[in-house]
């Protein structure tokens, strides 16, 4: 994404708040939020666009494309000047608070002149709010819990901005004569959903180039730290980047190092001590004589321990060490004391992990064939299903399903002569585009009671339909699980979307059963969707692990609802990855015959 499209995204998505602040039009509202939306998914820079341009974004209409053109001609958005004048800049930051929303900020502004986090923390401890309509000790409760929330959500980077700054860093260093290797490491590298900082690895033999090349980048803000080996600074927007440039000849064991997990290192270095060797970034070395053996790839590094190369995505210390010595050694030859010492080890891993295993074949994103759950214009897609039709297809999707909102989410104004003509259209467009077969289906809302928006026999000429939680998240335990089995036990529903309903940072998942919803999943064949979005992921990886023992299939979607989202698979790969799955266990990698079998295959 360009800079400025991110500068007027969350200015059109502020502006967007104030509106619902000061008690505006909800739908005027909306229409900004969309328009945030599609210029921050927007690959065109708008600052190099005209009003013509700007409307030819999905999503952005006249008015606000001179809104925009206007802001960056001037720097100013007089409309938001003036809203602002009304309401202070504190309130404005209490939206940002999760489960809070304008409305109860502006109550809290206007009743109690709340206007600044601390003082909405210092109200609560003094129960100034229990005589507010609408707010109760629950309520108080889950604002508490929304501020730590946010202050966590403050300290980490979402996995997409990381990636996109780690991409821009490697690119430019790339560039930089004697630029022998460079790539990210660190929890970036094994896909963790959230990440503390970006770490770039360079291989060179002269280390000043590259420093001075990282801390001349045009979105460097301050140096933190400089240094021989490690340059550390600190982006326009707050991030924090380290920079180590090794020698060549020590890649592999560095890369090992720097992209942890600690706890995997751990292991990886007791196993060398346990071979008379010392394993550092530097290498792996001879204890006694301190002469290096191998460390210029992590193949030769792993393999030296005895062990396969372990895909990054595992690097958590969740039993991957023992799986791979399941396996048995990886080098030829070696010593009785050798084998010895690996059959050892095997039996000591696995009594550590919390069950013996091989290592996966994980799935890759090339194994996925199709997406299974994607939205358009008709209800709060930014782009018409032509577009993201023939967007799919370029990506090389063997088949694609269109799953549009149904009309219990009221917002989206659904019907069912809309969702039967887009049918007929997408029956047009069936393999007409590079021969991607095209599936009609529905995102359906699982209801407070587990029902669904249509009945059965308009379901059943879907043919796909996902069903979701989007509304009723503090039910408590009992009705959250129940109302989540009963869409399992719908002979209509094939996948349940974005499980536990999360939004990394604010929003946290639901309270519910979740092994008892695996169980039910696995007997009535329902499959669970691990959302691509960067800002869900759901299922995340822990629930993968345990709704894989459960015998569960999954689908890796994107939920895309413009052009950019259907880049995001890679996410939901990384997360699938790290919950061990493979191919097969993913219904989405199949050929279509099969996953049309599946999908007629009645409920046992």
């Amino acid at each position: 994404m360009a800079r400025p499209n991110k500068e007027i995204q969350a200015l059109l998505q502020e502006y967007a708040d104030l509106i619902l602040i000061t008690g505006g039009d909800a739908f005027r509202a909306r229409a900004y939020e969309k328009a945030a939306r599609a210029i921050g998914g927007s690959r065109a820079d708008v600052s190099q666009l005209d009003e013509k341009g700007l409307r030819d974004i999905p999503g952005v209409g006249k008015s606000i494309a001179d809104k925009v053109v206007e802001y960056l001609r001037t720097g100013e958005m007089p409309e938001m000047g003036e809203v602002r004048e009304r309401i202070p800049s504190g309130v404005r930051h209490l939206v940002e608070i999760p489960m809070l929303g304008p409305k109860k900020a502006k109550i809290l502004y206007d009743d109690l002149g709340i206007s600044s986090v601390p003082a909405l923390r210092e109200a609560i401890e003094q129960g100034r709010l229990r005589d507010l309509k609408g707010f109760g000790p629950k309520t108080e409760e889950n604002i508490l819990h929304g501020i730590e929330l946010l202050r966590v959500a403050g300290e980490r980077i979402p996995l997409n901005v990381a990636t996109e700054l780690a991409e821009e860093v490697v690119a430019a260093l790339n560039e930089v004569e004697g630029c022998e290797k460079c790539t990210w490491a660190g929890s970036l590298r094994r896909m963790r959903e959230t990440v503390g900082d970006v770490d770039i690895l360079v291989a060179a033999r002269r280390s000043e180039p590259f420093m001075e090349a990282f801390r001349a980048l045009p979105y460097v803000a301050e140096t933190i730290a400089q240094g021989e080996k490690k340059t550390s600074i600190r982006t326009s927007t707050g991030t924090q980047v380290d920079l180590r440039v090794v020698p060549p000849g020590s890649w592999g064991a560095a890369l090992i190092y720097f992209t942890g997990s600690k706890a995997h290192n751990i292991r990886l270095r007791e196993m060398a001590v346990r071979r008379r060797l010392k394993l550092s970034e530097y290498g792996l070395f001879h204890a006694k004589s301190g002469k290096k053996i191998v460390s210029e790839t992590e193949e030769e590094v792993y393999a030296r321990l005895d062990l396969p190369w372990i895909p990054p995505t595992l690097r958590e210390d969740r039993g991957e060490i023992a799986a791979a010595l399941h396996d048995g050694p990886r080098r030829s030859g070696g010593s009785r004391a050798s084998r010895g010492s690996h059959e050892a080890e095997k039996e000591k891993e696995s009594e550590s992990a919390d069950e013996p295993q091989q290592l996966p074949e994980l799935l890759t994103e090339s194994d996925i064939k199709g997406d299974l759950h994607t939205h358009t214009n008709l209800t709060d897609g930014l782009a018409s299903l032509e577009d993201m039709v023939d967007a799919a297809a370029r990506r090389g999707l063997l088949y694609y399903a269109v799953t549009d909102h149904a009309p219990e989410l009221r917002m989206q104004q659904m019907t069912e002569e809309k969702i039967l003509a887009q049918r007929e259209r997408v029956r047009e467009l069936d393999g007409k585009r590079r021969k991607m077969r095209l599936l009609h289906g529905t995102e359906l809302n699982i209801g407070p009671g587990g029902d669904v928006d249509w009945p059965e026999d308009f379901l059943r000429d879907f043919d796909i339909c996902v069903a979701s939680v989007h509304s009723h998240f503090n039910q408590n335990r009992d009705a959250q699980t129940r109302r989540l089995l009963r869409a399992c036990d719908n002979p209509r529903i094939h996948i349940i979307g974005h499980p536990t309903t999360r939004i990394i940072g604010k929003r946290e998942g639901l309270d519910v059963d979740l092994d008892a919803v695996f169980a039910a999943c696995a007997r009535t064949g329902t499959a669970l969707e691990i959302n691509a979005h960067p800002h869900r992921l759901d299922l995340h990886d822990e629930h993968i692990l345990r709704a894989k023992h459960h015998g569960v299939k999954f689908a890796v979607n994107t939920d895309a609802h413009s052009l950019p989202d259907l880049e995001c698979l890679g996410y939901g790969v990384g997360m699938a990855q790290r919950g061990w799955l493979t191919a097969d266990q993913v219904i989405n990698t199949w050929p279509l015959r099969r996953l049309r079998s599946f999908l007629r295959t009645p409920q046992p």
